[in-house]
This record gives structure tokens, sequence and C-alpha cells, in this order.
């Protein structure tokens, strides 16, 4: 069965993975784009013709919702990802449920003893009191708003970023040509795999990614692959360091 998810003006369909390019698990899904990605991607691109048929069964997946999303990327700033799943496990663990209100209703030293620092929790507070107000127009990320329009939407939050909402639009609403120049590990991984080691630009990143559009988000996946086996890269940054 077929799950729809919007991606902008068109919509994009979620579908099983196709054995050419990787099944991903019988229990997950991936964008209706992305073999369609991975072919445009081959042929254009050097680099990625050696580096997608090394991925295997892996491919972009989707979970949760946008509120824990958001909220857990918040919790990962500036700690090491086996640090930010611990405070994130504690954190999780006080509200009934993890939604705006509850969160809201939280004690502030009950977060501190969850391991939160008063600026997180400032920043949790602020993104609930977004969300609970109905100052985002969540229901439009999906299938109205741009990339660029939902990155606006986001980065008026505290302790969101512009990196930050890239990520939240490559991991969760899943748009495909989203290009994050302040990833460290995109710049990292393009300079290994294009120039030889040597420093790059973003201006030397933007004429690689030339090559990989519409699907620059589908790239990026598989420059981070090919730095970190693993299929969400913990070595992932930006100039938050916050992992999505």
């Amino acid at each position: 069965m077929k799950r729809i998810v919007k991606s902008g003006p068109a919509s994009t369909e979620l579908i099983e993975a196709p054995e050419e390019f990787g099944k991903c698990g019988a229990a997950t899904v991936m964008p209706a784009y992305w073999a369609d990605a991975c072919r445009h991607l081959v042929k254009k691109d050097r680099v990625m013709k050696r580096l997608i048929p090394q991925c295997g069964d892996t491919c972009l997946q989707t979970r949760g919702d946008a509120f824990s999303t958001l909220a857990r990327s918040i919790v990962g700033q500036q700690i090491s990802v086996k640090a930010a799943q611990t405070v994130w496990h504690r954190f999780a663990a006080l509200p009934k449920e993890m939604t705006p209100a509850h969160i809201l209703r939280l004690k502030v030293d009950d977060m501190r003893a969850a391991g939160l620092s008063a600026r997180k929790i400032e920043y949790l507070v602020d993104l609930s009191i977004h969300f609970d107000a109905g100052t985002l127009h969540v229901s439009d990320w999906q299938q109205v708003m741009d990339d660029e329009a939902i990155i606006a939407e986001l980065v008026a939050i505290r302790g969101i970023g512009r990196w930050t909402a890239e990520m939240f639009l490559i991991f969760y609403l899943m748009r495909p040509n989203v290009l994050p120049l302040d990833d460290v590990g995109l710049i990292n991984g393009i300079s290994h795999n294009y120039f030889s080691g040597e420093s790059v630009s973003r201006s030397d990143a933007r004429e690689v990614a030339d090559a990989w559009a519409p699907y620059c988000s589908v790239a990026t996946w598989y420059i981070w692959r090919s730095l970190d086996p693993l299929p969400v890269p913990d070595t992932r940054q930006g100039s938050e360091q916050i992992r999505v």
C-alpha cells in the first residue's frame, strides 16, 4: 500500500523501495522520487555513479512528528550524539505526551534535572509556544509552502537556525532539492570525493551541486553516507551542531 505525502506544490508519494536502489527494509518506505533521483545522479555525476551502488539497501527515511523532531534537534545542540540520546530519553519521560501543551506544563527544575541547560529550556519553551499558539503553518508545510518559506518560519523560533531547518526539510519533510551549505559533513564529503581532500569553498560546493539538481537532498545524503555508513550519519554537523 502506498502512503502519500505532499512535498511543495506537487505531491510526493512514499513507496516501497525498488530493489535496484535498495529495499530499505520490509517495513520502511522511501520517497517516490528516490529511484528517479538515483538514475539522474548516476547519469550526471561521476562520483554519484560510484557512491550510489556502494550504499546497498539503505535510503532516506522519515519518522516522528514535526514538534518532537524539532524538540529533539534542540536537545541535541552542542553535545555528542550519545549524550543527546541520554538527555532526550530523560526529557521525553517527563511529560505525559510529547506535545507543546504538555511541555509548557513541565517544571523548570525537572527539566534541568533531566540534563537540559537553561538556554535549551528556553528554546523548548519558545518552540512549544509557537506550536501551541498556532503561529506556525504546520498544515501547509507538507503541501503548500516552498522550502525557503518554511525555513523563514522555522528560524523565527529561538534555537533553530538555517542548518536545523534544512535538516528538518530533508529528514522530516523529505524535500528533494535541499543543499545545506552550512553542513560540515557535506563540505568535507565534497572535499574528499571531488577535490582529493583539498579545502572547499561554498562556491566550489555549489558548482559541484549544479549537476545534482533537482535532487540535492539525495546527493547530500549519499555524500554523508560516504563518510559514515550509518543510515543517519552521526557525523553530520552544521553551524548549530544539531542532530535531527
